[in-house]
């Protein structure tokens, strides 16, 4: 009669604790650079979309002669008809209501500074003013 072997290969507990050590400091020391990315993904991403709306509102302008009032604000360019003489419609393909922190971008038709219109985010934090990560955007930048 054969006796059938009893010896199992398995991780001991020392080992499982060692390797979770391993995975640990890897995660500590390559999280903050991953994050860091998102962040600066975000803010491109920022830029690029108040350079697309502004574009938008610039051929708004050509069409109507005029920029969109505050009560029509941005929804006015993705919206399919309006009664505004001279509208040729969707002057964006698809709403873009909040910035990339899920904030709704600020426009305002007239500025002090000389500008036809304000376009700008708030940042991270979603209120005026703040720098590194809470930084503001503005289309004139």
């Amino acid at each position: 009669m054969k006796k059938k072997s009893t010896n199992r290969k398995a991780f001991t507990l020392v080992e499982l604790l060692v390797v979770i050590a391993i995975i640990g400091l890897l995660v500590s020391l390559v999280g903050p650079k991953f994050f860091g990315q998102v962040d600066k993904a975000k803010n491109q991403t920022v830029k690029a979309q108040l350079q697309m709306i502004s574009s938008a509102l610039d051929a708004f302008r050509l069409d109507t002669g005029r920029y969109p009032t505050n009560e029509e604000g941005l929804k006015i360019l993705w919206k399919k008809e309006s009664s505004i003489p001279g509208f040729t419609g969707m002057y964006l393909p698809k709403p873009l209501k909040n910035d990339p922190w899920g904030h709704p971008y600020i426009y305002m038709p007239t500025n002090d500074e000389g500008f036809d219109y304000t376009l700008k985010s708030y940042g991270a934090d979603g209120k005026e003013g703040g720098e590194n990560k809470n930084k503001d955007f503005s289309v004139w930048e």
